[in-house]
């Protein structure tokens, strides 16, 4: 009964927020800049709910899809596991037992407290959609980011747009769209921002636990005169490919992921010297 994650209140607020960024782009931006039934205005509408759909698709996909979780008869292999001999020292077998599940848990494996189990390369719990950010569903909330901070670019410009064409005098229901503009403005630069912090994650083969977890190992790193490095950061473009996949024509496609393993072991970038 995976539908059931839908009966959340932060995932039936996105959805209003989401109904009502369509209705006012379409319905009142977009018809008062240059009309529905124009070519031009036809067109955003398009294109808009193009976005839009993509938005809702992703979102659903991230929602619906298991991140990935433990499986009970995984035990370590330390010798097949594909870390360097330096990492197997700092990272004894037994510090990969998870003290809530009494369990063994693989390398990028974290327990989420919300979901109460393991999850296989966890990044974060969101309650906007209600479920843990991990393996198998990163790719559908990392579209969702990008679809959801085109869409409210695109209509952000079109709030703009509409501006300065129209030359708004502040007299009627001008006030509420100004106040519609600056919602929107400051909506895109949130995702933005979250596109910005994820396109960063990507390129590095992190995820943001990882990233908080590396500032502490750089700091203690430093502490004993060495240098700390991210163990499963291969180069910008291997990374991408691991997290997007390898055919860039599906690279936008969330549901894309045939390239995914099983989660439990990852490349690493080994010591040469």
């Amino acid at each position: 009964m995976k539908f059931k994650r839908f009966l959340s209140v932060p995932i039936l607020a996105v959805f209003m927020l989401l109904c009502f960024v369509y209705y006012i782009t379409v319905f009142i931006f977009i018809e008062d800049w240059v009309g529905l039934q124009s070519y031009s205005g036809s067109l955003n509408a398009m294109i808009f709910t193009f976005l839009a759909a993509l938005s809702i698709f992703s979102f659903s996909v991230c929602v619906l899809t298991d991140p990935g979780q433990v499986p009970a008869s995984y035990v370590p292999d330390v010798e097949e596991n594909g870390i360097s001999d330096e990492e197997i020292k700092r990272n004894s077998v037994q510090s990969k037992l998870c003290d809530k599940c009494s369990t063994y848990k693989p390398p990028r494996a974290h327990h989420c407290r919300v979901c109460r189990r393991c999850v296989l390369r966890m990044d974060h719990h969101c309650v906007w959609v209600n479920n843990c950010v991990g393996y198998w569903n990163y790719k559908a909330f990392f579209m969702l980011v990008l679809y959801a901070t085109i869409g409210s670019i695109y209509s952000t410009v079109i709030i703009i747009t509409c501006a300065f064409r129209k030359d708004w005098d502040f007299s009627g229901h001008t006030p509420v769209k100004v106040t519609c503009g600056f919602m929107m403005t400051a909506l895109s630069l949130t995702l933005g921002t979250l596109l910005g912090w994820h396109i960063y994650l990507i390129i590095h083969n992190m995820t943001t636990i990882e990233y908080y977890e590396g500032i502490r190992a750089a700091w203690m790193a430093r502490k004993s005169g060495q240098n700390h490095r991210h163990p499963f950061n291969l180069g910008a473009c291997k990374n991408i490919t691991l997290v997007l996949g390898p055919n860039m024509l599906k690279w936008l496609c969330p549901t894309a992921v045939s390239y995914l393993k099983d989660g439990l072991t990852f490349p690493v970038l080994r010591d040469n010297s």
